[in-house]
């Protein structure tokens, strides 16, 4: 049987500084529309294949806009198979509060992902510059700082100048408290039996079920250190395991689909649950990591945010001010 072993995930947290003519119009919910704005402008400076899908490319798994927005699985991969993308090495995280001298976001990166960052700048600034939202308002990209998990900023792009990158770095996992709260601060949603699973049926082992997959795909497809563990140990563990409470509401929301060109329902969870962390060693550092990678469906747009917070605990407000939804 295999060992409980923690995860390591690589990965920097960019903020993306815009300043803007005027005032903000974007929806309550921006991170379908800047991740739409964002995939559309890093083709436009990639892609050499016009008109041909990404999965019928002889160059899609040698393009940056293949890697880093459709993500197809390595020839070779033994997971995953059956997939036609895995999971994006990058998740958006807004501010609930919009500031009224400008626009910033978030960008966590991770393992890989970071041997694009040049792209990644470029395809903001154009982004930006052709308009985001239904109003097109175009946004100018004037600074991007790289946030290390003490929340301490450093400069690495001002004045159309790239400077040296930091080495993406796997989160320090503190002490364990004895009990910790988690808000979700953008809607989870998670799915079992095809259904959505409301706040009367949310439960921690269906919480870490999709957590523990989501970081062992992350960590396959975009490290060099695949995550090894007793899956099955974990994932039966977890469905012993009750919250103290929770206090979780249903926010629904719509996004429209360009690629379907229809309007989607992309409503989920949002609310804290408390936990006892008493004998949950095993789960501490999926809990923590999982403060950077999100859980859940939706979560390069930014879905499935949340926050751990305990008396014990490092303050993480600097997580908080990048937060999405709060109400």
């Amino acid at each position: 049987m295999s060992a409980i072993n923690s995860p390591s995930i690589p990965l920097i947290t960019y903020r993306f500084y815009f300043e803007t003519h005027q005032p903000v119009r974007l929806p309550d919910y921006p991170g379908s529309a800047w991740r739409g704005a964002f995939g559309h402008a890093l083709k436009k400076t990639v892609c050499v294949v016009r008109n041909t899908p990404c999965h019928q490319c002889l160059l899609k798994h040698a393009c940056a806009y293949s890697y880093v927005f459709e993500t197809p699985p390595p020839i070779n991969a033994e997971k995953m198979r059956k997939y036609t993308a895995t999971p994006h090495p990058f998740v958006f995280r807004f501010a609930a509060e919009p500031s009224v001298e400008g626009f910033s976001f978030d960008l966590n990166l991770f393992g890989h992902g970071q041997r694009f960052f040049p792209y990644i700048i470029h395809a903001m600034h154009t982004a930006g510059q052709d308009g985001v939202g239904g109003h097109r308002q175009p946004f100018f990209l004037t600074k991007i700082d790289a946030v290390d998990f003490q929340g301490q900023h450093t400069a690495v792009y001002q004045e159309a100048e790239l400077r040296n990158q930091l080495p993406a770095q796997m989160p320090l996992v503190p002490a364990m408290p004895e009990q910790i709260e988690i808000t979700f601060q953008s809607p989870v949603r998670i799915k079992q039996e095809d259904k959505n699973l409301t706040g009367s049926h949310f439960s921690f082992g269906a919480l870490f079920s999709a957590l523990l997959r989501r970081i062992s795909m992350i960590s396959y497809f975009h490290t060099d250190t695949p995550l090894e563990t007793d899956f099955a140990k974990l994932t039966n563990t977890a469905r012993t395991i009750s919250f103290n409470s929770q206090n979780l509401h249903w926010y629904d929301w719509t996004r429209y689909s360009s690629r379907q060109h229809t309007e989607m329902q992309m409503g989920g969870l949002l609310g804290s649950v408390s936990l006892d962390m008493q004998g949950l060693e095993d789960f501490w550092p999926y809990l923590w990591l999982g403060q950077w990678t999100h859980v859940g469906k939706g979560t390069s747009m930014g879905m499935g945010a949340y926050a751990i917070t305990s008396a014990s605990l490092p303050d993480t407000r600097f997580m908080n001010e990048a937060a999405i939804l709060t109400q």
